[in-house]
C-alpha cells in the first residue's frame, strides 16, 4: 500500500528492476538506482489484479481506464497530510461522537453524588 498517493488504482513495473512499486517514490524509497525511463509503461490494476500495458508515446484520454475491468485508473491524488481530528463514520448515520450543546448539563447529577447504599450489598 503505497504511503505517497492514498488512492492510487494502479501499480506500475520498474523498467529497470522488473519489480512491482505503487509510485515513483515508492521505487526510490526501496532501492539504490534511479528509476529507468521507457516508452511503454506496463501497469497491473488493483481494481481487478490484471497486468496491462500501455504506449505513452501516444498516450490519449481513452487510456485511462484499466481494458480488463473499466476502472478510471487516472484519477487526482490524494496525498496525506498530517492533521488533528476524530476519525468515525458519517455524523449522519452515527452520531454517537457527537456531544449537543444545545442540551444543558446537570452540573448536580453525577455517579458520585448519588447515594446507592440500599443497593450495595
Amino acid at each position: 500500500m503505497c504511503k505517497h498517493i492514498l488512492n492510487a488504482q494502479v501499480s506500475i513495473r520498474a523498467p529497470c528492476c522488473k519489480q512491482w512499486f505503487d509510485c515513483a517514490e515508492c521505487h526510490a524509497e526501496t532501492q539504490d538506482h534511479r528509476l529507468g525511463k521507457t516508452a511503454e509503461m506496463a501497469f497491473m490494476c488493483k481494481k481487478c489484479k490484471k497486468a496491462f500495458r500501455k504506449d505513452m508515446a501516444n498516450y490519449e484520454e481513452s487510456d485511462e481506464f484499466c481494458p480488463h475491468c473499466d476502472n478510471h485508473y487516472v484519477i487526482e491524488a490524494k496525498t496525506p497530510q498530517a492533521m488533528l481530528k476524530v476519525e468515525g463514520e458519517d455524523a449522519r448515520v452515527d452520531s454517537r461522537m457527537l456531544k449537543d450543546d444545545r442540551a444543558r448539563q446537570d452540573p448536580d447529577r453525577s455517579i458520585f453524588s448519588m447515594d446507592f447504599s440500599d443497593r450495595v450489598g
